[in-house]
């Protein structure tokens, strides 16, 4: 999923090993640009943070039995974890 590069611009302080790591995804050409790598990395968070409150509001809501919670999550698509 591309990310467009609208919006505020932001500074952040980095570890050496992750400015390592964000280079080579642009070298290796998964990431169009450092801000690109970082942009697709924060909104997978984002994404992550929003599957957890939709659990935990399925699990505050569920019944004893998840068998088909189960199966349904078995075939959701998650392309971006292959």
């Amino acid at each position: 999923m591309p990310i467009h590069m609208r919006g505020t611009e932001v500074t952040v302080r980095l570890p050496e090993e992750l400015v390592e790591f964000i280079d080579r995804c642009v070298s290796e050409g998964t990431g169009a640009s450092r801000a690109a790598v970082i942009a697709a990395a924060v909104d997978r968070e984002r994404r992550r943070a929003v599957a957890e409150r939709d659990v935990a509001i399925l699990l505050a809501n569920a019944e004893d039995d998840l068998d088909a919670l189960a199966r349904y999550g078995a075939q959701v698509a998650m392309p971006d974890l292959d």
